[in-house]
This record gives C-alpha cells, structure tokens and sequence, in this order.
C-alpha cells in the first residue's frame, strides 16, 4: 500500500512539474507577442516599396560592389536585358511576322482611335511608335501590344471637351490632352514605384466589364457620323442625345455613298474575322482585312473621285517623326487642376485595361506579371509619349489577341510594329489622302463586339449579385447619361460593396475540432465542441475600426449573453468566464477599434468575466501597448489560441 502511494505521489510530482514546465514555454511565448519589435514607420515602408520594385530578392546588396549594385538594378529596370541574352534568329522570326501583321491592324485602328478622341489621325500614328518602344524595353509582358485605345479614347474626348472645345479652339484641346497624358504617366509611375497596385483596382472586374460594354455601344453610335456621312455635333455621349443628334442630321445631309462603302468593307472585315476563328491557320486574315480595306476602299474613291461625289475623305495627314511636343504641354492656367484629375482617371482605366489584358495572356503562356514594373513601364512610356506627340497608350485587347495568335516570342513585336508605324509616317501618309471616313468608322465598329462580353455578365450575375448591380450600373451609367457619370456609379458602388463589407460584424464564435488542435466556426463546423466556460470568438475583419468596431462589440457581448442563458437552461455549472479573441486575422486597429474594446473589457469586468486576446499581428500589438490596453487586460495576451486556454483554465479543463 506503501508502495502504491509512493508511485500516486511520484506522478503527480511529474504532473506538476510538467505544468510548471508547460505554463512557463506559455509565459515565455507570450512574451514574444508582447515584446514585438516596432512595426516599420510610413517612410520606412514606402522607401522598402521602391526597393522591392526595383530590387527584388536583394538582400544584403548593401555588402556589395556599386558596379554590381548597378547592373542588378538595370536588369530590374529593363527587363530586355534579362531576355535578349538568349534571344535567337528563331524567335526573331516569329516576332517580326507578328509584329508586321500587328502594324497591318493597328495603323487603321490608330488613325480611326485619332479621330474618336477628336485628335488629328496622325497622333494616333504618333501614339503607336514611341509608346510601344518605351514599353519594349520597360515592359514585363511578351503578347501585350500597345497602342492607342477605343475605351481610352472615348475617356478623353468625353472628359476633356468640358475643357475645352475641340471644335473651336482644336490647339488648345491638342495640348491639354498632351498635358493629361503627362499627368497620366506621372500618376502611373508613382503607382508602381510606390507599389500602390490597389488604386488600380479602384475598378472592380465587373464594373470595368459594364462600362467597357457601355462604352463600346456610345463609340458604335457616334461611329455612326462617319458611317453615314454625316455631320453633327454634341458635346453629350448618352445614348439619346447621340441618336437625337444622328436623327436631326440623316434627313438633309445623308450621303448613301457612304453607307454603301463602308458597310461593304464592314461586312468585309466581320467575315474574315469569322473565317479567322472557325480556322486559325488562317489568324492573319482578320488582322490584315482592316489595312487591305483601308487600300481598297482608298484606291476605289482615288479612280472614281468618289469624294467629288459626297464620300468624306480624311484629306491631309501630317508625316514624319514624332514631332516635339514639351512645349505645347501646359502647366499652368485655370484649367490645370481638372486636366490633371482627367490625367488620374485615363491613367488608371488604362492600368487596368492593359493589367488585365497582360496577365489574361501571361497565364496561358504560363508566366508571372509584374503588376508594379508594368505599372513603372506605363508611366514612362506615356510619360515620354506626351513630349513626342503621343496621346493615352495602354494595352489592346484585339490587337494583343492578335500578336498572341501569330506567334509573338518577345516584345521585339512591338518594336517591329512601331518601326513600320514610322515607315508609314514617313513615306505613306500622302497616300492615305484619300482614305475615306467610313472605312475608318468601319474598323472602329468591327472591334467593338468584342468590347461587349455577354458570357462574362451572365457570370458575374450567377456568382455575385452584388457585382452585378455594380456592372450594370456603369453600363446603363455610361449608355444613358456619360462615361464620367458611368465611372462614378461604377466606383460609388464597388466602395458602397467595400463599406458594407467592413461593417458587417466580421466575427465568429470557434470550436476545437475532435482529436486536433484546430478551432474553427462552430456553424461551418457543427461537430466543433465548445470549451465550457470560456468563449472563443475570432475577429475575421482585417481592421478594426470605426467603421466596424461598434458592430463587433455589440456581436460579441450579444454572443455572451446567449451562451450565459444557455448555460442557465442547462443547468451548467460553469459561466462564461473568459472571452478570449482571436486576432489572426486583424492586420490593424484604429483608435476607434481600441476604445470599443476597452468599452467590451470594462463591461465584461463588471460582470465577473474577463478577456484575453490571442496572436495579434505586431501592428495591433504595438497599438495596444502605447494605449495601455494589454495593463488594462492584465497582460492576457497569448500567441495561439490552445495556450490562451491553457493558462485561463488549465491544461485539465481546456483538454476535450
């Protein structure tokens, strides 16, 4: 009998001191939560951002020589410098049959881009040489072709004719947009040095899908002016005015002639694309149907002065080298505040047209995007665009499409392209006398179908009701009163889904899964046994504030109440002693976050139960150690859930 409680007390010796040895590695663990480091400063962060954009996986550089500390930042600046060493007469090959059949489509689509953001149709040719060569070098994407755009050019029409009027005053309107385009670099640059990839998200995919869609109609129905040899002018783009205005000008001013020949070649252009998808050996026909239209339907108007005759003609287009345009940009003067708000709306609709087009074709080519360094290449690019008569380039998705199926190897496409824009500037301008405005509204048209994805809105409204109203109102916002006014429902309703979002009460009471150490919502996870005695709640809202942290207070003190009275009904012997918050997923708390849960800590004091807090990311720590928060909870802070029960209730009772 001895014996035996010789052995009883020897294990509850080794009992003991296993729990001395346990809750001290707890103490000590929860030290290390307590006594964090100081999270970076805003400065430290934002010279880090540069870092990382220019010298990724750089560590300890400052060790190293400044000549080697100079070519990696080269390398991470021009990214052809990684890639041409390997570059070979194979690949050059296919970059430059992509690249030739890349200019066949994107010299008349440039010209007709000219005209729709009320430009002369040379800065449209302007826009495809420098532009395209900045990015080659700059640029992270292979298939992405740059160039002047629809959905950009009907922004900037739409937007800067409240300027300024492109009618009466067309110098005037050339440098502003010239201006907007510099802003629209600087903007974009600092996106992407500062890593601030997020404000380009400002629009939602689906609100992008609806005004995308939006846009493509009101470009389609002011097309109608050239198709229909035309003339009219509105300064609105809703669709009613636009047709009220087409309506007031058919009857007296109608030329057949022109229908006739553009709808010839629209056909033309719908047919071989429908060729080009049913056979894609036959993928350069598409490409190429627009500039043979343009040839044709040119020589047809040049042998039958067809122009004499009522077909409106595009006349003279200025040729040669980008001409210099720093001192036609304009930095001072009233309107120099709305230019540069234009600049900020161009530059991220751009962003993200071209973000989303380069990483749809890098996916399936099965390499990463740079969404910062695309960021940085866009900048510049437009940058130094807008001192060379260049207005708003971005990424095409037809013409991307384009390069992608003719066999594109490197951005050397792009520098093939832009040299044979430059040809054409040079030497085939005076030949483009005669082209006649139809075809140029034909080209326009033949691209916007693909503008408008119905497959792509049917699944937003499948998968997210929400997203939906955002899509639809920038369509009907854009179609029906203007684009600005559509780019405003769009975001108004992507921040009004962003707020609803946050101050939802963004909790959930948890539950140890049976034979692990995981908790998880008891909801999700009905066979998730509560621990008696102590509340476990996590806190799934990336901040805390105070937007959100009245709600949180108040689900978390209703929550104790209804465990309170079901304890009551179950004759339990053991109340909510403990509330314990999981912060895991809290990345940061506003003062507003800290005053709601020292209000939760003195509420829950007063009625016998207290709180403890378990793995609080270091900015949230850091805060509630300089608003004396962690002496207020006694120092109950823990660094995972399983320790924080162990040293409220004991390794006994947190066991199940």
């Amino acid at each position: 009998m001895a014996s035996a409680n010789q052995a009883n007390e020897s294990s509850i010796n080794v009992q003991e001191t296993l729990d001395l040895e346990q809750n001290k590695s707890h103490n000590e663990r929860a030290q290390w939560v307590l006594n964090a480091p100081e999270p970076p400063s805003l400065w430290q962060e934002l010279a880090d951002c540069v870092k990382e954009t220019f010298l990724p996986q750089r560590k300890g550089f400052k060790n190293e020589p400044r000549a080697k500390h100079l070519v990696s930042f080269l390398l991470e600046m021009f990214p052809i410098l990684h890639w041409c060493r390997n570059y070979k007469a194979t690949k050059f090959k296919n970059d430059l049959m992509a690249g030739l059949t890349l200019a066949s489509l994107c010299i008349p689509q440039s010209i007709g881009y000219a005209t729709l953001a009320k430009l002369d149709p040379q800065y449209g040719l302007y826009t495809s040489v420098v532009p395209p060569l900045i990015y080659a070098v700059m640029g992270t994407s292979r298939e992405i072709a740059i160039g002047p755009v629809a959905v950009v050019s009907l922004l900037i029409s739409s937007l800067m004719q409240n300027v300024e009027d492109p009618v009466a005053n067309p110098i005037a309107y050339r440098n502003y947009v010239l201006t907007a385009t510099f802003f629209a670099g600087i903007f974009q640059a600092s996106f992407g040095l500062l890593r601030l990839g997020f404000l380009a998200d400002i629009l939602s995919h689906a609100a992008i899908v609806g005004f995308v869609a939006g846009a493509a109609i009101v470009i389609g129905l002011q097309q109608l002016k050239g198709l229909l040899g035309i003339s009219f002018s509105t300064n609105k783009t809703d669709v009613i005015s636009v047709l009220n205005a087409v309506w007031k000008s058919v009857h007296p001013s109608w030329k057949p002639q022109n229908f006739i020949l553009g709808g010839s070649f629209l056909s033309f252009i719908l047919i071989t694309r429908y060729l080009g998808k049913r056979n894609r050996k036959l993928f350069w026909l598409p490409a190429i149907a627009p500039l043979l239209s343009v040839i044709l339907s040119t020589l047809i108007v040049f042998l039958t002065r067809a122009d004499k005759h009522g077909v409106k003609i595009v006349k003279h287009i200025d040729g040669g080298l980008n001409p210099s345009s720093v001192h036609q940009l304009q930095f001072h003067g009233k309107h120099i505040g709305e230019v540069a708000k234009i600049g900020f709306v161009v530059a991220v609709v751009a962003l993200t047209e071209a973000i989303a087009v380069g990483r749809s074709f890098a996916s399936i080519k099965g390499y990463h995007l740079d969404g910062n360094k695309e960021m940085v290449a866009m900048g510049f690019m437009n940058i130094v665009g807008s001192c060379t008569s260049c207005y708003v380039a971005t990424g095409s998705f037809s013409r991307t499409a384009v390069n992608f199926s003719a066999g594109c190897e490197s951005t050397v496409s792009n520098i093939v392209m832009a040299i044979t824009v430059f040809i054409s500037l040079e030497f085939f301008t005076r030949l483009l006398y005669y082209t006649p405005m139809a075809i140029l509204a034909s080209v326009i048209i033949s691209a916007l179908p693909g503008l408008i994805d119905l497959k792509e809105i049917y699944n937003i409204w499948k998968v997210d009701k929400l997203d939906f109203l955002a899509c639809i109102g920038a369509f009907l916002g854009v179609l029906f009163v203007s684009v600005e006014i559509g780019l405003l429902v769009a975001v108004t309703i992507s921040f009004a889904k962003i707020i609803l979002i946050s101050i939802q009460p963004g909790t959930e009471k948890l539950g140890k899964l049976p034979g692990t150490d995981l908790f998880c919502d008891v909801d999700q996870y009905p066979m998730a046994v509560k621990t008696p005695g102590i509340l476990i709640i996590r806190v799934k809202s990336a901040l805390l504030c105070f937007a959100n942290a009245n709600s949180v207070r108040e689900r978390i003190m209703r929550w104790v109440a209804e465990e309170e009275h079901e304890d009551n009904q179950q004759k339990a012997q053991k109340n909510i002693e403990f509330v314990l918050l999981d912060m895991s997923t809290l990345m940061n708390i506003d003062t507003s976050g800290i005053a709601s849960l020292e209000e939760l800590q003195k509420i829950l004091h007063s009625s016998g139960t207290e709180l403890a807090i378990a793995n609080p990311k270091w900015q949230v720590i850091h805060k509630l150690k300089l608003s004396n928060f962690v002496e207020k909870i006694r120092g109950r802070i823990f660094l995972t859930v399983r320790e924080a029960m162990d040293s409220c209730l004991g390794s006994e009772m947190a066991t199940i």
